[in-house]
């Protein structure tokens, strides 16, 4: 069963790694590196993880989640996509004037968006705040949060990481997006928040590294988040960035560029994926 259910997910991956580039393709714009690398992740969260239902997009007693790197919005639209949140033929629409997918999330738009997110290191804030009002509603939901690895730039990440330890938020479990790349190039070059690992660590989470391409180790991490108490939880998630396809794979140029329908075509062929759109 556990077998059938990692095959399950990775299939999953697939396909909504092939609505991105679609998406994005019929966009011609968008963020094409950093919504493959979160693929997994998201797949996991919303097809394993998480309490939700998407017919009940504003269900109270819901898990949330904040995708804090928000321009990632096409991996989160096609994911919603897959658990039915909304139709498919929307996923065509990214980016248009009057569409419910703009290029990053907006919780007023979209059902099954819990933040509205786009200016980077604000979504690991507004995650606190939910997690802390399930804390003091007496609430069982979880909270998560994913950020890119570039985002760790950011001051007020820290100012967050400082404030979920100190109300000991262990409903919450964020994800680093550990692709090394950002839009100018390696994190390292830009401003180096190496070693992300020991930061987390000194502002008083529990750090856990993972292969963020590896349903096992995701949802193993997850199970250890949720039996941590006292303290948040991070999952430092080695990733691709344009993970799937080759020609995109650990190129920073990747960032921000939509592919044209060649590349389109061939990066459909990669993953073995036939979309009809």
């Amino acid at each position: 069963m556990q077998q059938n259910k990692i095959e399950f997910l990775e299939e999953k991956a697939k396909q909504v790694r092939a609505d991105i580039i679609c998406s994005l393709a019929s966009a011609n714009s968008g963020h094409t590196g950093g919504s493959l690398s979160a693929a997994d992740i998201l797949v996991a969260l919303y097809f394993e993880v998480m309490n939700v239902r998407p017919d009940q997009p504003k269900w109270p007693d819901r898990d949330r989640f904040v995708l804090s790197k928000g321009h990632a919005a096409p991996a989160l639209y096609a994911v919603l996509v897959h658990k039915g949140y909304f139709s498919r033929d929307h996923l065509w629409t990214l980016r248009q004037a009057g569409s419910i997918l703009q290029g990053h999330p907006d919780m007023k738009r979209t059902p099954g968006v819990d933040m509205s997110t786009g200016s980077l290191g604000q979504g690991i804030s507004a995650a606190n705040g939910m997690a802390l009002a399930g804390k003091i509603d007496k609430k069982d939901y979880r909270v998560y949060a994913l950020l890119g690895d570039g985002e760790l730039e950011e001051g007020e990440v820290w100012e967050a990481a400082m404030t979920a330890a100190h109300y000991k938020l262990d409903n919450l479990t964020a994800f680093v997006d550990h692709n090394h790349l950002q839009i100018d190039g390696f994190i390292t070059d830009v401003k180096s928040p190496e070693p992300v690992d020991e930061k987390f660590k000194a502002f008083g989470w529990n750090v856990l590294c993972i292969n963020g391409h590896d349903m096992n180790e995701i949802l193993e991490a997850v199970e250890q988040a949720k039996a941590t108490k006292g303290k948040p939880t991070v999952i430092i998630a080695e990733t691709v960035k344009g993970k799937g396809i080759s020609f995109m794979e650990c190129q920073a140029g990747w960032h921000g560029v939509a592919p044209n329908a060649q590349q389109k075509e061939q990066a459909l062929k990669e993953l073995g994926v036939e979309v009809n759109v």
